[in-house]
């Protein structure tokens, strides 16, 4: 849903550029205390494991494809503001060097696939906890849930977005009923990523997953009529490496590669579904006028320039694009949890 330059107009993508800057600031600043010595390792693999999935275009109508946005993934797995920002470096990494997204048009990209996808997954993931039950299937449930539902609400506000600044006269209510009818099928198959992923990574270590901490509730047991908290079972011994995520992250970073790599070759070619809407609904008139600021980038859209072989330029931009993403992330999650390393020193003092 990567929205380009000219859908919509400058004072809009500026405003919505405001938003997204202000959502990255708050961001930063929540995502000190959702970064702890367990999180802070796997922030940037998150990063580059979203990039990389969204290289995997998969068909979802005669001619149309989706692929993951991503927000609903990364709040539970690293939290919603920490989610935020994995969302950010994702889509500026693929603006700048792959052309992919407009520039103009970054902020709102930040804020409906980003802000909005996280927001919303965030909070229907919480409710839904508080209803289901404390166990693994109902933690991948709620992820299951809460992914599919953000992504028609990305799309609702994307068409928000087009009401207010759109840049040729189409009637909303056809592009409202088309962008939800393509995007809710898109939200299945975001659902089944992201709940695949949860499970995953719930079935070998649920201490690294940001929803599911306190998944185990007490047992309860009935004396004499009323419910009592049942003694705790034995802490488990400790592991060798002291419960480092260094397995995970080493299978987060070659599952991401492969996937970039290999998989992405055999992606849809089909428009994705705002390109089939645009494109169907006239919302694209006025794109052609534009040319992306990085269109000469030797990555542009995922091909490395050079290189002859389709499946090698693609496989090979893909590979490059988790490095970059993973080095990124990395930075941006280091530089936040230094500080909040610093802050916790300043309290002491």
């Amino acid at each position: 849903m990567h929205v380009p330059d000219g859908f919509i107009n400058a004072p809009v993508s500026a405003a919505a550029g405001v938003v997204a800057a202000a959502a990255v600031a708050v961001s930063l600043r929540g995502a000190r205390k959702e970064l702890d010595e367990r999180i802070a390792p796997l922030a940037g693999l998150v990063a580059a494991f979203v990039f990389a999935v969204q290289m995997l275009n998969f068909p979802v109508a005669a001619g149309t494809s989706g692929h993951l946005l991503g927000g609903a993934l990364a709040a539970i797995l690293v939290g919603p503001w920490t989610g935020v920002l994995c969302i950010a470096v994702v889509l500026l990494m693929q603006g700048v060097l792959f052309a992919d997204g407009g520039l103009t048009a970054l902020g709102v990209n930040i804020t409906v696939m980003g802000v909005v996808t996280v927001v919303t997954a965030h909070l229907l993931f919480r409710g839904l906890q508080a209803v289901l039950p404390r166990t693994r299937g109902g933690v991948t449930a709620a992820a299951f849930v809460a992914a599919l539902v953000s992504v028609p609400a990305s799309a609702a506000a994307f068409t928000l977005v087009y009401a207010v600044g759109g840049t040729t006269d189409v009637p909303i209510g056809k592009v409202l009923t088309a962008m939800l009818g393509v995007h809710v099928l898109i939200g299945i198959g975001e659902a089944v990523i992201t709940a695949l992923t949860v499970g995953a990574v719930l079935a070998v270590r649920p201490d690294l997953v940001h929803g599911a901490r306190g998944l185990a509730a007490p047992l309860k047991l009935r004396v004499d009529g009323e419910l009592v908290d049942a003694a705790p079972a034995p802490a488990p011994a400790p592991s060798p490496d002291g419960g480092s995520p260094k397995k995970v992250w080493i299978g987060g970073v070659v599952a991401a590669l492969v996937l970039a790599g290999v998989v992405s070759f055999y992606a849809s070619a089909s428009p994705d579904g705002l390109e089939k809407v645009a494109a169907d609904q006239g919302i694209d008139a006025k794109a052609d006028a534009y040319e992306h600021a990085t269109a000469d980038s030797p990555l542009a859209d995922y091909g490395v320039r050079g290189i002859d072989s389709a499946r090698l330029s693609g496989g090979l931009a893909g590979v490059i694009g988790v490095g970059l993403t993973l080095a990124a992330g990395t930075g941006v999650f280091w530089a936040a949890r230094r500080r909040r390393a610093q802050g916790d020193t300043g309290a002491r003092v």
